[in-house]
């Protein structure tokens, strides 16, 4: 069971950094129908959560892992 729970942490993980750096370099465009200009949205708050939580994900499943170690010592 610790296995499966570190391995989908893990992989979560993983996939929500290559998700929040996606939006984060390839913003979403924006039409402005006046003068026909696209220009890219500054809106990088969900990219920045994605991140955050995939840092924390990774972080758990390592740290879930030497917690173990160390408590199996005792």
């Amino acid at each position: 069971m610790n296995r499966n729970v570190k391995a989908v942490l893990l992989v979560l993980g993983i996939i929500l950094l290559a998700y929040g750096f996606y939006t984060m370099v390839i913003p979403e465009k924006t039409i402005v129908p006046e003068n026909t200009n696209i220009f890219p949205n500054a809106e990088n708050r969900n990219a920045y959560i994605a991140i955050a939580l995939g840092v924390l994900s990774v972080i758990l499943s390592l740290l879930k892992e030497s917690l173990n170690y160390g408590l199996n010592s005792l």
